[in-house]
């Protein structure tokens, strides 16, 4: 569980699942992430996969939670890509020298504009390089996707080589400081 001024940080939960459906049925924020948004039917299998996710690495997307009142935003965290031919998700184990961790974010589009993305992407970030000791950190960002660059600009993550996800099209790596 990680601490922000404003947010809380923790491992997703399956009672997340109002929060979260209202993450994965917003087209605004779902464009971004593949392009289909999540009937809310399909909501406590993907929340079981981000659970899982913790268990595959050691890390995963956290649940983030506004302080004041608990409310659920949405998601940040790292998620591990096999860079080998195409990126695909994979794990540290599986993925060897080619594990490439990526620091990402997601909330619902009611939530954008605060700054929660910053603030959560930066804690996550500091735990990922100290607690989880992850030597190189990158974010996947859509070129035409603005709002995420500003988000990667704040935290001084710079854009390098483009590269194309096998399952949703070009990305720039941004490459964040340690």
């Amino acid at each position: 569980m990680i601490e922000t001024e404003r947010l809380l940080l923790r491992k997703p939960q399956l009672e997340d699942a109002d929060g979260a459906a209202e993450l994965l049925a917003d087209p605004k924020v779902m464009h971004w992430l593949g392009g289909q948004t999540v009937p809310r039917e399909d909501v406590p299998a993907v929340l079981a996969k981000w659970i899982s996710r913790w268990g595959d690495n050691g890390c995963g997307p956290f649940s983030v939670l506004r302080r004041e009142d608990g409310r659920w935003l949405g998601r940040v965290g790292i998620l591990v890509w096999d860079t080998r031919d195409a990126w695909t998700h994979g794990t540290f184990t599986g993925s060897g020298e080619f594990a490439q961790p990526e620091l990402g974010w997601a909330f619902a589009s009611e939530h954008w504009g605060q700054g929660y993305a910053t603030e959560a992407a930066r804690a996550a970030r500091e735990w990922a390089y100290g607690d989880l000791g992850v030597k190189r950190l990158v974010s996947l960002i859509d070129p035409a996707n603005v709002s995420s660059q500003r988000v990667a600009e704040r935290l001084g993550a710079t854009p390098g080589e483009t590269i194309e996800l096998f399952d949703n099209g070009p990305h720039v790596v941004w490459e964040h400081p340690r």
